[in-house]
């Protein structure tokens, strides 16, 4: 068969299809070999694997655990998008993990057609219910429930979040931006250091991080840090900028210095020209 486009859908046989490398047997041990099978058992096969042509057969770029588990149940074809070059290592690597926003919001659609209990078995989970977040994004800021969606901040994040007020959690997440510290010990040191008043009175403390002294203690001694880092580069960024300013101005008055602008244009051109544009023309 030819293949005109760089990619094409195509059905396969799976007796046509070739690993490209070998694995251990183990992996059917595993937990995502599991959750696979539970998932392609319940509802058949959602993504196609990629492969490309070789010695008339098709060798599985991606996909390989789908292709074990098909051939486990006995499916005999399998979709297959058919690439023309040969590059697992792009492949690999093409494959991301869906955001916890992204996930809760699939797993709330699949609930349009199917009951809780049968949506956690294909995933071989116990119990959905703590990843659908019934009351999670109404005890969020919107701001900060628009950080979750855009992955700015993860779930375990979202969740300690509701500890403080909507207010609080905005002057949070305002910190975390200003220190670009988006990190889970970040954020609990936010939160001990968050005045009383500010804290949600309708959900206490259950971690072990909060009742721990030497938890508290290593926290709070993070944030004295982060906010020593951030005044040390503050200060920094503002010499540098008074010094800028400073530069600016002295050689704003050499290229305006008639003999001294004259001798540059004639000997160095190309200097004078990019001086008097970094001088005159920038903004600001």
């Amino acid at each position: 068969m030819t293949i005109d486009a760089k990619t094409c859908g195509m059905d396969i046989p799976i007796g046509d299809l070739v690993p490209l490398n070998k694995r251990d047997a183990n992996f059917k041990n595993s937990r995502g070999y599991r959750r696979l099978l539970a998932t392609i058992t319940a509802v058949g096969l959602i993504e196609p694997l990629a492969v490309y042509p070789e010695n008339g057969r098709y060798v599985i770029l991606n996909g390989f655990m789908r292709y074990k588990v098909c051939e486990e149940i006995g499916v005999t074809m399998l979709p297959c998008r058919i690439y023309q070059d040969k590059d697992a290592y792009t492949f690999n690597h093409m494959v991301n993990n869906i955001s916890g926003f992204q996930e809760m919001r699939m797993l709330r659609k699949s609930l349009d057609k199917l009951d809780e209990q049968t949506v956690a078995d294909v995933f071989g989970l116990k119990s959905i219910r703590y990843r659908l977040a019934p009351t999670l994004l109404k005890q969020l800021h919107p701001q900060v429930a628009k950080a979750y969606e855009n992955e700015s901040i993860g779930r375990n994040c979202v969740k300690e979040m509701t500890s403080v007020l909507p207010d609080r959690q905005v002057e949070i997440l305002k910190e975390m931006k200003t220190k670009h510290n988006y990190s889970l010990a970040f954020l609990r040191a936010l939160i001990l250091g968050t005045p009383e008043q500010q804290k949600n009175p309708h959900r206490s403390f259950r971690k072990a991080w909060s009742k721990d002294p030497s938890k508290r203690k290593l926290l709070v001694a993070r944030l004295d840090e982060a906010a020593r880092q951030h005044d040390f580069y503050s200060s920094l960024y503002r010499r540098y900028s008074t010094d800028l300013l400073k530069i600016c101005f002295y050689v704003r008055q050499l290229l305006t210095n008639p003999g001294l602008a004259a001798y540059l244009e004639g000997k160095q051109p190309d200097i004078f020209s990019n001086l008097k544009s970094i001088v005159f023309e920038t903004p600001g």
